[in-house]
């Protein structure tokens, strides 16, 4: 099928996907139902990130393992190398009352034994008899396919397994990147830091540095983000400290001022150590950017609210966080904290449902997540700004949905809270990086035994424990996620604080 045939036949099966969503989630249905689990990082420049085991990121999405629940579901899960059959028993594990041996009847797990940089789905296309070999093996008039992230890649393997694909439409990716997710916030009406958008050149960047600055000669720093900037990879500090003798408030012209600026662009704090101002010059350019000021306050969080756009027309609230941060300026997701400070949780989640009906409206379909920034003031009331806008999986989706597999229950947006049928709150603080130079070496039996020997793992009598992912990057890289999760935020960090413990106490003489 060439490229046009593609682009045409793809409406066609998007078309769909209401139905085969309504009927993915109708549980009493007996007809089957295929999921194929694309866990692309279909990223610009993904390639190109230094993040230790970002290869292993494929496996955030075996959380899907538990629509096996259902009896006429069957998954299959495609990788760029093997998964190992411990880190899948596990998952399938803290599905309750359903066999193992049955869920594994009902589970393909196909590897492509590549463990290159290429996003996944561009290996895929690349195999046409994997193609085949997928499409022989599900019941394509019953199919969807879901992954982490959409792009022209993910529509053209949709199209060519001939099942429609959940998740946005890559003409709607623009809303997804910097400067989209700034025009949907002033479309929503929410607050925004003061920035400029649809940057495309050094000469655009250099002009709206200088307009930022001469609007407010008090600046101290900013922020330059790449439109298609992953984890905080995709950002810089520029410092206008040194600067000084160039700032609106002295006699300096307008056109020396943009000479500082420009010649500052070279001396930039990279958030990514694999960047030089040509590497970053030639993303931005490519790909376009804004720039932002830099929040500089004592009192500063990062919280989050993830929704979903249901193909059948509902808007959904999942959750709220509250981000943790890493590196120098603050600026790399490290993990997150659930449910977002009550403090401020109602009013991010109210902003963040604005900014949902805005896509929604233009045609946006699937998970989402909505990222602010906020700071205390004197008077200590709380002040939040739209940051940015994912329209994918995240950092956030995995800890969540490996709680709903663990502890059935319900997520309440009136309260932000996460109940179990019991009616017992979970509280938990999860990450992506608990990592030491002693793990190195550990395989996925080996955490998992630790886990057991010292009562780590999730109790559900006593709604508290730990759920182990991201296994596959342990042994060479000495890395692991966990999520923590108890009764109340106190809880929930004793054990992640009695996890690292003992991962250390275990691991010193190794």
């Amino acid at each position: 099928m060439s490229e046009v045939s593609e682009h045409r036949a793809f409406p066609e099966l998007q078309a769909r996907l209401g139905e085969r969503w309504e009927l993915l989630h109708d549980g009493s249905a007996k007809e089957r139902r295929d999921i194929v689990v694309v866990p692309s990082l279909s990223l610009e420049g993904v390639e190109r990130i230094s993040i230790e085991g970002i290869s292993h990121y494929e496996e955030r999405m075996l959380f899907t393992l538990n629509l096996l629940r259902q009896p006429s579901a069957h998954v299959t899960y495609i990788t760029s190398r093997p998964i190992h059959p411990a880190a899948v028993d596990y998952v399938l594990s803290l599905i309750k009352g359903v066999p193992i041996e049955h869920l594994r009847r009902r589970l393909t797990m196909v590897s492509l034994y590549d463990s290159s940089p290429l996003p996944l789905s561009q290996k895929i296309l690349r195999r046409p008899r994997v193609i085949d070999r997928v499409r022989e093996g599900i019941r394509v008039q019953s199919a969807l396919m879901t992954c982490f992230t959409v792009s022209e890649a993910e529509q053209r393997l949709a199209t060519r397994l001939g099942i429609p694909l959940y998740g946005v439409h890559p003409d709607l990716l623009w809303l997804g990147t910097k400067s989209g997710s700034r025009w949907a916030f002033r479309r929503a009406g929410v607050p925004v830091l003061p920035g400029v958008e649809d940057l495309r050149s050094e000469g655009d960047l250099v002009n709206a540095i200088c307009a930022l600055w001469e609007d407010d000669p008090q600046l101290k720093r900013l922020v330059i983000k790449q439109n298609s900037g992953f984890s905080g990879h995709g950002n810089a500090i520029l410092d206008l400290g040194p600067l000084r003798r160039a700032a609106p408030d002295t006699r300096t012209s307008r056109s020396m001022r943009a000479d500082a600026v420009t010649e500052a662009l070279e001396t930039m704090r990279f958030v990514d150590p694999g960047h030089t101002w040509e590497t970053f010059r030639d993303a931005f350019e490519a790909h376009g950017g804004i720039v932002e000021v830099f929040v500089d306050a004592p009192d500063k969080r990062a919280p989050s609210c993830q929704m979903r756009i249901c193909p059948s027309g509902g808007l959904d609230l999942l959750s709220t966080h509250d981000q943790l941060v890493d590196g120098r300026d603050g600026q790399i997701y490290a993990g997150c904290r659930f449910p977002a400070d009550e403090e401020y949780r109602m009013a991010i989640q109210h902003d963040a449902l604005a900014v949902g009906r805005v896509l929604q409206e233009q045609g946006s379909v699937g998970r989402l997540a909505v990222d602010f920034i906020c700071t205390r003031g004197p008077d200590g009331a709380w002040q939040h700004y739209a940051d940015e806008t994912n329209l994918r999986m995240g950092g956030t989706t995995h800890p969540m949905m490996l709680l709903r597999m663990m502890a059935a229950g319900h997520y309440d947006p009136g309260t932000g809270l996460y109940r179990t049928r019991r009616g017992e709150p979970q509280y938990y603080v999860a990450t992506d990086s608990m990592q030491a130079e002693s793990y190195k070496g550990l395989l996925v039996d080996d955490v998992l035994d630790i886990a057991a020997a010292h009562g780590l793992h999730y109790h559900p009598e006593m709604a508290a424990g730990v759920l182990f992912h991201f296994t596959g990057a342990l042994s060479e890289f000495g890395k692991l996620g966990i999520t923590a999760i108890g009764k109340c935020r106190e809880e929930a960090d004793h054990w992640f604080t009695r996890t690292r413990e003992t991962l250390d106490r275990e691991t010193c003489d190794d």
